[in-house]
């Protein structure tokens, strides 16, 4: 596939099926954000990507305003979501980068996160191209997404 080719497949709306990483040493399975994810990916013509992932189950806070939440509630709501935004570029036909300009997790903002892409019909695999830190231990990460449809 060309970086064209997969640029224009990438573009649209993806909804997430399933994070698992993987142990490098061991190969016990992990899945982050649970068994059953919530997330989307979404990629524009004009460039720019938005990504959200959370677990399906965070407690809802007591107050109905964020800015009234307690500080542990803050911080649990912010433990299981991750959400970033900015630009991608595609510099081959398997790789993405998302230029994250924008994220919850500040240590990316301003950084490109490189992920490998695989197409196969209507579903995306995105993977870091070198295992992570995930939950202590040195894991390949896969993200597996279905193209979404209008509700």
């Amino acid at each position: 596939m060309t970086p064209d080719e997969l640029r224009a497949a990438l573009i649209g709306t993806w909804r997430l099926v399933s994070y698992e990483a993987t142990g490098v040493e061991d190969g016990e399975v992990v899945r982050p954000y649970g068994e059953h994810p919530l997330g989307l990916i979404m990629y524009t013509t004009d460039g720019y990507m938005s990504a959200q992932i959370t677990t399906p189950d965070r407690p809802l806070f007591a107050e109905q305003r964020q800015e009234y939440g307690s500080p542990e509630e803050l911080a649990e709501a912010a433990r299981h979501y991750l959400a970033y935004t900015g630009s991608y570029r595609v510099p081959d036909g398997e790789t993405v980068v998302h230029e994250v300009a924008l994220c919850l997790y500040p240590n990316w903002m301003g950084d490109g996160q490189t992920r490998v892409a695989r197409l196969d019909g209507r579903t995306l695999q995105l993977a870091p191209p070198v295992p992570l830190s995930v939950q202590g231990k040195p894991r390949t990460g896969v993200l597996t997404w279905e193209r979404a449809e209008p509700r």
